[in-house]
């Protein structure tokens, strides 16, 4: 079957049920509600809850910053846990229009792995069909594998940046970006970023058509030169990356650390302000 990065919810309908499709509800929050909790009370049925904090991150550090990168052995084992196997394709989904999903979907790809992102999220699924309670999977066989450094670049990494080269986007709402937030280490971003909030890709809440995912990009310069995207924690960072992928454009690299790794390192310049285009 065409299995495309985003897939909507006709598609995913004509398909829930295959014994080779998990579905993987997603859902977090920055402001400290449980995703578990929004999952017990109505999700896709047959969907499984992935925890990002425990599933998809390892512990935080200064160093690695909110959300860093799990071990190889502990994602497969989480994977395996929820029934995702090596020959399994993957639809994750969340209530944010695909922003927080589209973590999951790019470990997966960065691996190699069948996964795609469910457009509008769980919004676009018709409310009358959500299941409650928890949906216990089969646990599968999920084997580990590296995280591919052609993938990722660390703060040393970006450090060594050249402007004429490199767009770096910061993924981060367009006042994060300029000012900080709460939960960010300090103000500011990284000295020549562009602003790439992940929500721009949307519109109503779905990801924008890939004609214009292109002209958005192409804007920010990331058409011909390499991309690095970040964001608060290397989550919705991932989102500007998957909609790299969508309109075409070549693959970019993901700041795991993100901002609360680079801004927590006083040692790390940082710009405040608008960006200026």
């Amino acid at each position: 079957m065409i299995f495309e990065p985003v897939v909507s919810a006709a598609w995913l309908a004509d398909h829930i049920g295959l014994p080779d499709l998990a579905v993987v509800d997603v859902r977090w929050y920055l402001d400290g509600r449980s995703g578990r909790a929004a999952y017990d009370n109505g999700h896709i049925p047959g969907a499984v809850f992935v925890d990002l904090d425990r599933d998809l991150s390892s512990p935080p550090s200064p160093q690695g910053g909110r959300h860093p990168l799990p071990s190889p052995g502990a994602f497969a084992a989480a994977m395996g846990r929820c029934g995702v196997g090596d020959s399994t394709r993957v639809v994750a989904y969340d209530d944010a229009g695909g922003v927080i999903a589209a973590r999951l979907w790019w470990m997966l790809d960065a691996l190699g792995h069948p996964a795609s992102v469910l457009d509008g999220g769980i919004g676009a699924w018709a409310a009358g069909e959500l299941a409650t309670g928890a949906d216990d999977p089969v646990p599968a066989e999920f084997s580990a594998a590296p995280w591919p450094t052609a993938r990722l670049i660390d703060a040393d990494g970006v450090a060594a940046l050249t402007a004429s080269c490199t767009v770096i986007l910061d993924a981060r709402s367009a006042d994060r970006y300029a000012h900080g937030g709460p939960v960010d280490p300090r103000p500011g971003h990284i000295p020549g970023a562009r602003s790439a909030p992940a929500t721009d890709n949307l519109a109503d809440g779905r990801f924008r058509a890939p004609q214009e995912l292109d002209e958005h990009y192409r804007g920010l310069g990331a058409a011909d030169r390499d991309v690095v995207a970040y964001c608060g924690s290397g989550v919705t960072a991932c989102a500007d990356l998957l909609a790299l992928r969508r309109a075409g454009l070549p693959d970019g690299r993901l700041f795991a650390g993100s901002w609360s790794a680079w801004g927590a390192d006083p040692t790390r310049p940082a710009e405040q302000g608008s960006d200026r285009r």
